[in-house]
């Protein structure tokens, strides 16, 4: 860790503070950080060079681009933090900025599903596979009210409901909502309600499902743990989560072709976010490989909503 004088002179940079503080609440990439603080590329290089050096930033490699996020930081730069927050002038306006640049993310990744509204079963999906769903079906307790979040047009929704009590579908793409109530309509399903929203603001209420279905969708997510936060929040007490998602690989073209935000998640994370949101009896497996390149693996994990 390098000495406090040393950070204390690289945080002393109005517009290094002013990075600082995106990076507190969201991670970003150079061009992300251009865009909000309206600088050069080589003044925010720079600058990022110089908060890695004083060991306050950290990045991660994600497709063409680096991801950069704040480390842990407690004591006075901590203090320091909260102090700018509300005397650098341009704080706010920053923030503003900063959740556009975030929309325009989610907004490329909608745009994405739309335009293979109506197709998508019939087009490949990576990771996508009966024999995994089989795995995950066998697990479930019927008659459940039951969530089923990233459903795109609601396949698997109309699955589950020939079991279920209830399914609610949720999925941020409103194209992919009416599809699915077309599909729904046009099978006689009438135990699926489709509603537009957003896997980290799920528009459910509180212990309103006894299940919760991430089929292939986690890794769309920008912050898979909120996802799993808000799953942990519309469960009732003891329900289930279950997870059907790519296991971690390195096939970065996923992000191009299928508006991937994650390249799958190993064991080790699903576990850690389970558990951060309160589950219990956490289990995880791979479940399916693909024998085609490049042999994308199907992850499952199940958990229990602990009771109160």
């Amino acid at each position: 860790m390098p000495s406090i004088v040393k950070i204390l002179r690289v945080v002393s940079d109005p517009n290094r503070l002013r990075i600082l503080l995106l990076l507190q609440r969201e991670e970003l990439s150079v061009a992300e950080l251009q865009e909000i603080l309206g600088m050069g590329q080589s003044t925010i290089s720079t600058h990022l060079s110089q908060l890695r050096q004083a060991e306050l930033v950290e990045d991660r490699r994600t497709g063409k681009s680096n991801l950069y996020r704040l480390l842990p930081v407690e004591g006075v730069v901590a203090e320091l933090l909260v102090q700018a927050r509300n005397e650098i002038p341009e704080a706010a306006q920053d923030q503003a900025a900063m959740r556009r640049v975030l929309k325009k993310r989610q907004d490329k990744m909608r745009s994405f599903f739309d335009s293979v509204a109506g197709r998508l079963g019939r087009d490949y999906v990576p990771g996508r596979s009966w024999k995994g769903m089989a795995e995950a079906l066998l697990r479930l307790m019927p008659p459940l009210v039951i969530a089923d979040l990233g459903t795109g047009e609601g396949a698997f929704a109309l699955l589950l409901a020939e079991r279920a009590k209830k399914v609610i579908a949720v999925d941020t793409s409103a194209k992919m909502i009416e599809v699915g109530r077309e599909n729904a309509l046009r099978h006689g399903v009438e135990n699926v309600e489709f509603r537009l929203g957003d896997m980290e603001e799920i528009p459910i209420a509180d212990a309103e499902v006894d299940l919760v279905f991430f089929s292939q969708s986690l890794h769309h997510a920008l912050h898979p743990e909120r996802a799993v936060d808000e799953a942990a929040r519309i469960l009732a007490p003891g329900g289930r989560i279950v997870i059907l998602d790519l296991a971690k690989h390195r096939f970065e073209e996923a992000r191009e072709m299928y508006a991937d935000e994650w390249l799958g998640f190993s064991e080790v994370e699903i576990e850690a976010m389970l558990e951060k949101a309160g589950f219990t009896q956490v289990q995880t497996s791979i479940v399916h490989k693909e024998p085609e390149t490049p042999q994308f693996q199907t992850l499952l994990a199940v958990a229990n909503k602990r009771n109160p």
